[in-house]
């Protein structure tokens, strides 16, 4: 047998039990929490060239404060499941979480691209229709991006 296949097998023996523990088990489960990984990724990849663009890049930042910060986010639809276990319910929480967690991920992801220019790929309508739905998230980042210009010159 190929190492490389017993590697990946015993990798996989060990983190699918982990992930149902963690998150439940099931097709929507599964779905969902690779939706969130997945924009959870895409705002990474925005954050970075916002920030770039804007000369707020920094990665003690991004180290320091967005990795923790995204490991708790991943962790909350874990949290649902197991208050879901505790209450008997099937997946109710968790559902909740996980999709009030994406909604908050896209938002960010969606802000990010705005500031870093990618917001004229997109139609006039929907862009209008996106910046409305995350004016509050962009002002947010726009304002902690500036206070880091101050704070770095200091």
């Amino acid at each position: 047998m190929d190492k490389w296949k017993v590697f990946f097998g015993s990798v996989g023996a060990v983190l699918v039990p982990i992930f149902e523990f963690m998150y439940g088990d099931g097709e929507a489960v599964i779905t969902l929490m690779t939706a969130l990984l997945f924009f959870v990724i895409m705002d990474w990849i925005s954050g970075i060239r916002a920030a770039k663009k804007d000369n707020t890049y920094s990665s003690r930042y991004g180290l320091v404060d967005g990795l923790p910060r995204t490991f708790f986010i991943l962790l909350l639809p874990a949290g649902g499941h197991f208050l879901d276990a505790v209450f008997g319910l099937p997946s109710i929480i968790f559902g909740v979480f996980a999709m009030g967690t994406l909604y908050h991920i896209m938002q960010s992801m969606i802000a990010n691209s705005i500031r870093a220019g990618w917001g004229d790929w997109l139609p006039i309508p929907i862009l209008n229709k996106i910046i409305d739905w995350v004016k509050s998230e962009l002002d947010q980042k726009i304002e902690r991006a500036e206070s880091r210009k101050v704070s770095d010159k200091q």
